[in-house]
């Protein structure tokens, strides 16, 4: 299943590279989000008093000061949380690409489908942050595993990218003759 023990330099890289692709994907997620509700005319939006990452903000911060975001934050605090949680699950993503080649098959696709089903579908309800997954439309969820399929490609192009333009600029252990 795995390669061969990948070299610390490699994981390094791979990580640094998936970070990278994670914040990347973030952003493009975002705006291909916006883009399918402008298409649907908000049909397929989450109908929730808050989005999920303002509520994890306000959890955040309940833990570390005592109290809620205060609500003229919740947008920037929401960003934070989508960012910081779509860079860290990159670097995971760029950590694991580095110890086989199997997880970038499908050019991350497979990797934006199972985010979409441990994250948005079991974690974001079971921590409280959205109503159950049968409360939504099927339009809903096709929409949002659209989005973590955008996610996982762009996180996969990205690393990609990043990792073969640190290797061409690496000294190569043989120099030319």
């Amino acid at each position: 299943m795995f390669n061969e023990p990948a070299s610390t330099r490699a994981v390094a890289r791979n990580v640094v590279a998936g970070l990278a692709g994670g914040l990347v994907a973030s952003y493009v997620m975002e705006r291909f989000q916006a883009s399918l509700s402008r298409l649907s005319n908000g049909h397929n939006a989450q109908s929730e008093d808050e989005p999920a990452t303002y509520k994890a903000a306000d959890a955040a911060s309940r833990a570390a000061v005592g109290r809620a975001v205060p609500r003229e934050n919740k947008p920037v605090a929401g960003e934070v949380v989508h960012y910081a949680f779509g860079g860290a699950v990159g670097a995971i993503y760029g950590a694991a690409a580095a110890r086989s080649n199997a997880v970038t098959a499908w050019a991350g696709l497979p990797f934006g489908a199972t985010l979409w089903l441990v994250a948005d579908e079991i974690g974001v309800p079971m921590a409280g942050f959205s109503k159950a997954p049968s409360e939504y439309a099927l339009g809903t969820h096709l929409s949002a595993l659209a989005a973590h399929l955008v996610y996982g490609a762009t996180t996969e192009t990205v690393r990609r990218l990043l990792t073969r333009v640190s290797d061409s600029r690496r000294p190569s252990a043989f120099p030319p003759e």
